[in-house]
């Protein structure tokens, strides 16, 4: 099986590696509509290859490689848009452009994210914001909502859990912030790997008056069956989902800071 050393030795490099498109043209796994998890209302949900990070959790290793996903131009993709734009308008949703991660193809997502505002379309950026610096002005002014994940507090915690550094994520929080960006902050609640990072996150974000909501998502390990597919291994495969009493008390931490958990 490859080795999780290996995995991101690789994902360092294709970081490393200028966009392979321009804003015309760039690598998506897939899309799909959904409700309620991507943003307010119904949503239309780009999901593009590629991402810098190796979560121990993630559920989503067949988006971790550009070359694993297909060439799609924006016009394709506002062709598809067009299909149910009325239907995610009536429904008080929009465009979210996730991933993998978008802003390891900025030119692609900025263009994207452009032309749904152009036609009105509630906007919306997922992202672990560790490419945050990657993001243009231009394209966080078309940008009506990030959900910025915020894996963990201490840096060694980060480190382990990613394979990245927690501080560029900081750093795009606190720019989203200075420039009144909408965020709702996403948290995995991952028992004894993430659960004791909650308050330094949540003493963090009080700080940042751009954010309306912080979603605590309980770990689960639907996705295994992914990595067996791929021929990995899945780092948690050991770990129980949280029980509901300690997703309780994570979300008093984030409310004891004047934070709305849900």
């Amino acid at each position: 099986m490859t080795t999780r050393d290996e995995v991101l030795r690789e994902a360092a490099a294709e970081c490393r590696a200028p966009e392979a498109s321009g804003a015309g043209t760039g690598a998506v796994h897939s899309w799909d509509l959904s409700t309620g998890v991507d943003g307010p209302g119904t949503r239309f949900v780009v999901f593009t290859g590629g991402c810098p990070l190796r979560c121990l959790y993630c559920q989503n290793p067949e988006t971790w490689r550009m070359r694993d996903s297909r060439r799609v131009t924006v016009d394709e993709l506002m062709t598809e848009i067009e299909k149910y734009r009325r239907f995610i308008s009536v429904a008080g949703g929009g465009v979210t452009v996730s991933g993998g991660e978008p802003l390891l193809q900025p030119a692609f997502t900025g263009e994207l994210l452009h032309r749904c505002h152009e036609l009105g379309l509630h906007t919306a950026l997922d992202t672990s914001g560790f490419l945050g610096d990657r993001a243009s002005e231009a394209l966080l002014a078309d940008t009506d909502l990030v959900l910025l994940d915020i894996k963990a507090w201490n840096p060694r915690t980060y480190r382990a859990l990613t394979g990245g550094e927690v501080s560029p994520t900081l750093r795009f929080a606190r720019r989203l912030a200075d420039l009144g960006v909408p965020a709702w902050v996403r948290f995995v609640l991952v028992p004894d790997v993430t659960e004791h990072e909650a308050d330094g996150i949540a003493s963090f974000v009080a700080t940042l008056p751009n954010v309306e909501y912080v979603d605590v998502l309980p770990f689960h390990r639907l996705g295994a069956a992914k990595y067996e597919s791929l021929g990995l291994p899945f780092p948690l495969a050991g770990t129980r989902p949280p029980d509901p009493d300690l997703v309780e008390r994570v979300h008093a931490v984030f409310r004891a800071h004047g934070l709305r958990p849900r």
